[in-house]
């Protein structure tokens, strides 16, 4: 094989544009795609008409790495705790709200507030640092952000970590609840990203990348810069990684639906 082509969700349009690029390439393992869980699980809930299809258009070659949503407030609010901050905005409906920075996010959110019983407004904006201003600045009274892009200002103070999505504590914020120990059992969540090749591509020629990919990826400085910016490694087989795409794209278009939200 010769130089390979690799694509990444490019900003604007939710990645869709460098989404359906890729899965219209030639077959043959020279053009690439690294996509996270916005393109790739959360897309297809959220778009009446997607020109691509995550599972039907791609193969998983490997999955670079995974990494829960953060929710947090600014340190002077009187939640000390995710449990606090439900209490709070029970006795306040409609009172509260929340930022994110883009669909998924909200689409998370809004599964939270059912799960939790309240009722919280949502405030958008175009990205995550203008979400995690908003809650710095006390514009809102909650920002549901990915861990990676808030982990620089919850070690400086400047906000408070309540609980993490995943199903385990995160290595990067260990002393972090999940939001199962904060009192919602069934509250799981982790996004991730991974490299995928279009459908039809050969199965030795996907061999062949994920074996030099996965070779990459167990570098110690390798999973040592993606573990300083907050991401775990990626550990599932190409099977499991398939797998994982399979039921997140069942149960984020259901969880969008359900919240109507949809992206125009």
């Amino acid at each position: 094989m010769g130089p390979v082509g690799v694509r990444g969700e490019q900003a604007g349009a939710d990645a869709i544009i460098a989404t359906e690029s890729v899965a219209k390439s030639a077959p043959d393992g020279y053009t690439l795609y690294v996509g996270a869980s916005g393109a790739m699980s959360f897309n297809p809930g959220l778009y009446e008409k997607l020109p691509y299809d995550p599972v039907k258009d791609f193969v998983p070659i490997v999955q670079i790495a995974s990494y829960p949503l953060v929710m947090a407030v600014h340190p002077s609010n009187q939640a000390k705790s995710l449990g606090q901050f439900i209490q709070l905005a029970k006795a306040k409906p409609g009172k509260f709200s929340y930022s994110s920075g883009s669909s998924p996010f909200q689409v998370v959110t809004e599964l939270f507030k059912k799960q939790a019983g309240i009722d919280i407004m949502h405030v958008p904006y175009k990205g995550s640092v203008q979400a995690i201003l908003a809650a710095m600045a006390g514009d809102t009274d909650l920002v549901t952000v990915d861990l990676p892009s808030a982990l620089g200002q919850l070690r400086a103070g400047k906000l408070r970590g309540l609980a993490v999505s995943s199903p385990q504590r995160s290595s990067m914020v260990p002393d972090l609840p999940t939001m199962a120990e904060s009192g919602l059992p069934n509250f799981n969540v982790v996004l991730w990203s991974g490299i995928f090749a279009p459908a039809g591509t050969p199965k030795e020629v996907v061999d062949r990348l994920h074996d030099a990919a996965a070779q990459i990826l167990k570098m110690d400085d390798v999973r040592s810069r993606l573990s300083e910016l907050g991401y775990e490694p990626g550990s599932l087989s190409q099977a499991q990684f398939s797998a994982l795409i399979k039921g997140d794209v069942g149960k984020w278009t259901k969880a969008a639906r359900e919240s109507n939200i949809r992206v125009e």
